[in-house]
């Protein structure tokens, strides 16, 4: 949606991954220093918010107070409008998210009892506060895209004035784009995974017969954060493994050893040290498939054939890519590419694997790559693949126009429009709302210079 609307809904989070924050500003007379309708914000949510700024290497000083001000004061006139609007509050997400923040917290922090000792408070005390504050979050969100919707669609003609009427100095800059497709060839895998189902095996058997999980985990695991605590994961919950891990560790009594667990970070052995309703504390020794030079010269000879047939005009690339490419993904396609995350056929630079931009770099349109060795996108890494690359098409960095790049201005257009919808409206509320804020802000430098009507003389 809008940035305004992703800044309250982290604001809103933020406050609930750090209400202990305010327990270092105990020795500070905790006060209100806004009103809102019939919210307020204390001396101590601010202080929240800038723990959390400071914690991401953001600045703290007063101007940077004053612009976190300014969004939660905004946030609540949201609030207050959601409710004068008898918004329903979304409880799906709601729950969703709340249990989302309480498996973290409980997985950071080592438990229920850490948790509940880290917070000062109970955990349904703790359940209590949070979900009050997801519940105003989704009011929020709400009553802030009722605003943003009302800003009709877009016609050509829009598009078109918005254009004409623009400098071009600030219309967008769109980035160079490649339009890609690939044959892909992956190594022997099945003989890998034998092979590491095997060495996972034998130190089973070693750990069966007296050795210490936690010293052969250290010397063979391949999870560096794991490895040098003896494999220990820690106190966590079920939820934030992958589902084959923690179904077998949560199945296993604590001291036994499972067999061979296979997830997309490769295989594993585990030993569960301890068990608390839907978490567990585990050591595991991780393995992944090793392919050898043997493996990577015979696919880069058979993709070398390829390409010099596609380059000798025997094989068209995608009839090579429908018959050779091992990709499910892309084969069916003759080998065209797609953004995972937002199916687009275009990429740019920083949306490219380094190996495959590295690769594509210098050459020109209907040009197609050296084979080379890349991932895919299966697991958290990704899995060794080797491929060649074809440049359909190079879109170059360029001034946005009407007729190259219409959905980009479009969508930026409507979203400008959008944003000064928001601002209309909270300039309005701003005047209308009962708002008091604390003096002790008049020095600040507000967007919204409605704003200082409203504090205290």
């Amino acid at each position: 949606m809008t940035h305004t609307l992703r800044v309250f809904t982290a604001l809103a989070l933020l406050g609930i991954c750090t209400t202990a924050a305010a327990q270092q500003y105990g020795h500070v007379i905790d006060k209100t220093i806004a009103v809102i309708g019939n919210e307020m914000i204390k001396i101590s949510d601010l202080e929240q918010e800038i723990q959390v700024a400071r914690f991401q290497g953001g600045a703290s000083d007063e101007k940077a107070r004053c612009e976190l001000l300014e969004r939660m004061m905004e946030s609540k006139l949201f609030l207050v409008q959601a409710k004068m609007d008898s918004l329903s509050i979304n409880q799906d997400m709601v729950e969703s998210q709340l249990s989302q923040i309480i498996d973290q917290r409980r997985t950071q922090l080592g438990g229920d009892e850490a948790v509940e000792e880290y917070f000062g408070k109970p955990l349904y005390k703790l359940r209590q506060e949070w979900r009050k504050q997801m519940e105003d979050m989704s009011l929020t969100q709400q009553a802030q895209m009722a605003v943003a919707e009302k800003v009709p669609e877009l016609t050509p003609f829009d598009v078109r004035r918005y254009i004409d009427t623009t400098d071009t100095a600030d219309l967008p800059i769109v980035p160079i784009r490649y339009q890609l497709s690939q044959v892909c060839l992956y190594p022997d895998r099945e003989a890998a995974k034998l092979a590491v189902k095997e060495k996972l095996l034998s130190l089973r058997e070693r750990i069966l017969n007296g050795e210490k999980f936690s010293t052969l985990a250290r010397i063979y695991s391949e999870d560096p954060g794991s490895a040098r605590k003896g494999g220990e994961l820690g106190m966590a919950s079920k939820s934030i493994f992958w589902p084959a891990f923690s179904d077998v560790a949560m199945s296993l009594k604590p001291g036994t050893i499972s067999q061979v667990v296979e997830t997309p970070d490769g295989f594993h052995i585990i030993e569960v040290i301890e068990k608390s309703g839907d978490m567990f504390n585990a050591r595991h020794i991780l393995i992944k498939p090793q392919y050898t030079i043997e493996d990577r010269e015979h696919a880069f000879h058979v993709l070398d054939s390829i390409r010099t047939e596609i380059n000798n005009k025997a094989l068209p690339f995608e009839l090579a890519a429908r018959f050779y490419s091992e990709d499910n993904a892309t084969r069916t396609n003759g080998g065209q590419m797609a953004d995972p995350n937002t199916g687009s056929a275009y990429f740019e630079i920083d949306q490219l694997k380094p190996q495959d931009y590295i690769a594509i770099k210098g050459l020109k349109e209907g040009e197609i790559s050296e084979p080379i060795e890349s991932l895919d996108n299966e697991g958290r890494d990704g899995n060794l693949v080797y491929k060649i690359i074809r440049v359909d098409k190079i879109l170059p960095a360029h001034t946005a126009t009407f007729e190259n790049d219409f959905t980009q201005i479009s969508e930026q257009v409507r979203n400008d429009m959008q944003m000064r919808a928001i601002d209309d409206y909270l300039r309005e509320k701003i005047k209308q709302a009962k708002v008091r804020i604390d003096p002790m802000f008049k020095d600040c430098e507000f967007r919204n210079a409605s704003w200082y009507d409203k504090i205290k003389k």
